[in-house]
């Protein structure tokens, strides 16, 4: 190397020495900047005036040294005290300090700020120890739990995002000011309830409950070490998505609380030991349309659950909702997989639109109108219309009952002939409407009995008319159907749209044998403490049927389960459990339905698009909607059997020959024989008379 080289080389040498020199300068005097603006905001709050916790920010909402009320969601439980759900941007519910386990608190002071029953809200050590490891290279903050709070607190006058000296300077002076006006128990209680600990829960209880399916009162020294491992980064620190670099940061606590005394060594070894072990996923009841019901009602009775902390007791039956649930997908999906079912399909459509075929469920008990299972949709998250309870639609034959109970009102017993025959009916735009089969054919004679059993319309219309429709229409808004229903012809097949809800209830008028019942998804709401602040006043239902008209309509319906267009039930309830109900399909089998009832429940399910579209040849309210009907009600009788149906006073039982359609001879055979049931007073001669006769001399005897 000649000696131009070896110049050239030490010169580079030279250089990159300069640099680096200038580069450790350069960091210095960084470290030595921060470490000045930390020096001086130090020196601002150790001689600031206490009024400086009151610097707002613009738009300020209050004083950043004061302790807020937290919002707190609301809890929904199910009929058997489950939780459904909980209601509110922040689902938080707040606990009294006393009742946490001691070492609970402890943890959190350990890791976060072990010098919190020492210091007047900023911690001078600790703000010490953090310029001297700024100057060795080594960021940390020196937050306290009081400065934490402060900054969680009021967002708006604090924000902990801005790492200026003046940030700091308002959060150091309104925590000293906090420690002025309030205890360190009152503080560490309100730090513990206020933090957030991820997938929006908020607190130590909310916390508990979801990683460990149990009150914060009931953590283990464990558990509660690894909750106090989250707030340094609740999205880094999840126990579900991280376990292994929580169970770290767990122990690193327990270390923690045994050098501060808190715990001892051997308390702590034993702790380290224990496997993190968080609850399965949260299973809460898939029920979101009932809960929108439920928010929106107590909304309208002033109560706001999202913020209020409020223990709301619903009707909903967790096996019957999710019997429902699944028999709705299940049923559906099976029938989109037909070769010819040409429409959007759940599993293959637009994410994001509600296209393909829409179902709701309702199932009511009939005696109190509780509502025990409610689903207005598919899938919430791609439409949270509630079809069920906003819903208007044509119910088509499923109306077609309170033509019927109108007939035995006015005293046409179920044995009566009707004619389903052809009929053209003049309209007074000049139309003739001529009301036809779903099978294009007519039976001719029938009895009463028969044409509901097997949906004939004209058989309906004609009721209608000889009945008036006004009179039909009447009787319908007696039973609970709130929607207008126009007076003509086709509105006796369910021409005029009602409610899915509406309707389930008027039909429970039936299985109830003539009370109106009211829907009720609320039983009590109660505050943090226990005290009842709401529940729906005590009704005196109205009787609006006779018990002995509702006994027989609901027994004519039995028949269209056991022989008429739902006989499909029948594949799912065994014969034990007394079932009826009447299937509804619209024109161009555009709508589907099934509303039936069990001595137990009554249950409606329809089906259909949004946008009203024929939805398959094969789709009819026997063949679609009674399935999801019985997969639905099975649920109810997994353990326990059904009760019976009993003929109420003012009903009168005959022996009928099924195939003469007169009372039973002895020479009828058994497979011909049922029983009909009439009106006091309106059964068959010579019944009549002989009862009569018993009467008179029962009457004389006495």
């Amino acid at each position: 190397m000649d000696g131009r080289q070896a110049d050239q080389v030490n010169g580079e040498r030279c250089r990159r020495r300069f640099h680096s020199h200038s580069d450790a300068l350069a960091s210095v005097s960084t470290r030595l900047n921060v470490v000045a603006r930390y020096l001086t905001t130090f020196a601002w709050v150790a001689l600031c005036a206490p009024g400086l916790a009151a610097a707002q920010a613009p738009n300020a909402t209050g004083e950043a040294w004061r302790i807020v009320a937290m919002p707190q969601s609301s809890i929904v439980f199910a009929r058997d005290g489950s939780v459904l759900g909980e209601i509110g941007t922040q689902w938080r519910s707040s606990v009294p300090l006393r009742t946490m386990p001691r070492y609970l608190p402890q943890a959190f002071v350990a890791v976060e700020d072990h010098r919190f029953y020492e210091h007047d809200g900023v911690d001078l050590i600790g703000v010490a120890g953090a310029v001297k490891d700024m100057v060795r290279g080594q960021m940390r903050g020196a937050s306290t739990i009081t400065q934490q709070l402060v900054g969680n607190m009021h967002p708006d006058l604090v924000d902990r995002r801005d790492m200026s000296p003046l940030r700091k300077l308002r959060e150091q002076s309104a925590a000293r000011e906090m420690e002025r006006h309030y205890s360190k128990e009152q503080i560490l209680e309100a730090y513990l309830n206020f933090i957030p600990f991820g997938r929006r829960y908020y607190g130590v209880d909310a916390a508990a409950r979801y990683y460990f399916g149990k009150p914060a009162a009931r953590l283990t020294l464990s558990e509660a070490a690894t909750l106090a491992s989250m707030p340094k980064g609740p999205a880094l620190y999840d126990p579900i998505k991280n376990p292994a670099r929580v169970t770290a940061r767990r122990n690193l606590v327990l270390g923690l609380m045994a050098q501060q005394g808190y715990i001892t060594a051997q308390q702590a070894q034993a702790a380290r030991a224990e496997s993190l072990v968080t609850a399965p996923p949260a299973t809460l009841l898939q029920a979101p349309y009932f809960m929108d019901v439920v928010r929106t009602q107590m909304d309208r009775q002033g109560l706001s659950l999202g913020m209020s902390g409020l223990r709301v007791f619903t009707t909903l039956d967790p096996a019957l909702q999710r019997s429902a649930a699944e028999a709705l997908a299940s049923v559906t999906a099976e029938f989109e997989k037909r070769p010819k079912y040409r429409h959007p399909t759940m599993a293959k459509h637009v994410k994001g639109t509600s296209g393909y075929l829409q179902g709701a469920v309702v199932a009511m008990e009939p005696f109190s109108g509780e509502v025990r299972a409610l689903i207005g949709g598919r899938d919430y998250v791609e439409s949270a219309f509630n079809r069920a309870v906003n819903g208007m639609r044509q119910p088509g034959s499923s109306f077609k009952p309170f033509v019927y109970a109108t007939a035995v009102e006015h005293g046409m017993m179920p044995n009566a002939i009707v004619a389903d025959t052809a009929i053209a009916i003049p309209l007074p735009n000049k139309t003739i409407y001529k009301p036809k089969n779903s099978d294009g054919e007519f039976k001719g004679l029938l009895s009463l009995r028969d044409a509901l059993a097997f949906s004939r319309n004209p058989v309906a219309v004609q009721l209608g008319l000889s009945l008036q429709m006004d009179t039909v229409i009447a009787l319908a808004h007696r039973l609970g159907i709130d929607s207008p229903i126009a007076p003509f012809p086709s509105s006796a097949i369910g021409a005029s749209v009602v409610q899915p809800l509406d309707l389930v209830a008027a039909y429970a008028t039936f299985a109830n044998l003539g009370t109106k019942v009211d829907p009720r998804f609320v039983l009590r709401v109660e505050d943090g403490n226990g005290r009842i602040v709401w529940q729906p006043p005590q009704q005196a239902w109205e009787q609006v049927m006779q018990p002995a008209v509702a006994f027989i309509v609901r027994d004519m319906l039995r028949d269209v389960v056991e022989r008429g267009t739902a006989t499909v039930v029948r594949q799912t309830l065994p014969d034990s459990i007394p079932v009826a109900g009447k299937t509804g399909t619209t024109d161009n089998n555009t709508d589907v339905w099934f509303v039936g009832m069990t001595p137990e429940i009554v249950t409606g399910v329809w089906l259909g698009f949004d946008k009203p579209t024929r939805i398959a040849d094969a789709a009819v309210g026997g063949t679609l909607a009674a399935p999801i009907f019985a997969r639905t009600v099975q649920a109810l009788y997994v353990d326990r059997p059904s009760a019976p149906w009993l003929a109420p006073e003012g009903v009168v039982p005959v022996l009928f020959d099924r195939s003469t359609g007169s009372p039973a001879r002895a020479e009828t055979p058994l497979e011909s024989l049922y029983t009909e049931y009439f009106l006091e007073g309106m059964e068959p001669e010579p019944l009549r008379t002989l009862r009569r006769a018993l009467r008179s001399a029962a009457v004389a005897i006495q």
